[in-house]
């Protein structure tokens, strides 16, 4: 993506990641693959223009990025696992090195909407974990004063899915402020912390893609037989 389509860069500040400078060896090469979900439905969805912009600047940094739109995306249990939407989300964290969250905070916690997104995303299919060793990204918006509710519970999602959730976040308080009538972040200290977040994002995914096998490997494990883990890991919803 060309400087042009990011404006609010502080001119020579923020450069393409350099991938020797944190790839493992053996490296696969590609551009680290990313994928955003947002958890609004609102034409003028402030998680997902935030979605949006973290994913220019991902682009920027190297990566290939794709969004989940989660309209459409039935409740958790409530259609089958091969429904349309809840495939398409399943084909999108399997093929992800990793995933940036972005809610809105609603009643101090996530949307129903974020959470019925991370809940079709299985822990285990078979003996395989997709979302396992994978880097994560949480951010949220709010309407009134900034709060952490929400990006303090996707940081416990991720650690639940085993994902490797990067030090840093971003808050966006009062959100109707922060983005023109396009939908573009206006420049700022939040602006700037999003920055960070991406930037933070695309470095962590280059140092653990190639490492996730052994940084996931586990001791409980290897003395588990694979069919005795897909029993334990695919046991039925309660």
């Amino acid at each position: 993506m060309p400087l042009s389509d990011l404006p609010n860069l502080a001119h020579g500040a923020l450069a393409p990641i350099e991938p020797a400078l944190y790839a493992a060896p053996g490296d696969p090469a590609h551009p680290p693959r990313i994928l955003t979900l947002y958890g609004s439905l609102r034409e003028r969805s402030y998680s997902r223009f935030v979605a949006e912009e973290a994913g220019r600047l991902l682009t920027y940094l190297g990566c290939e990025v794709r969004s989940f739109d989660p309209r459409d995306l039935p409740l958790p249990d409530g259609a089958p696992s091969d429904h349309p939407k809840v495939a398409e989300l399943r084909d999108l964290a399997k093929w992800s090195e990793g995933m940036v969250w972005v809610s809105p905070e609603r009643h101090g916690a996530m949307t129903g909407i974020m959470k019925a997104q991370i809940d079709w995303i299985p822990l285990s299919q078979g003996a395989v974990r997709p979302t396992q060793g994978k880097t994560l990204a949480v951010m949220q918006v709010s309407g009134g004063s900034q709060s952490f509710n929400a990006v303090n519970q996707l940081r416990i999602l991720g650690r639940w899915m085993r994902m490797v959730t990067i030090p840093n976040q971003s808050s966006v308080p009062k959100a109707f402020n922060e983005f023109d009538e396009a939908g573009r972040m206006k420049p700022s200290a939040l602006y700037e912390r999003i920055v960070d977040v991406c930037e933070e994002l695309t470095k962590f995914t280059y140092m653990t893609r190639g490492r996730s096998a052994a940084l996931t490997d586990r001791y409980s494990e290897r003395v588990e037989s694979a069919a005795e883990l897909s029993k334990r890991v695919n046991q039925p919803a309660i």
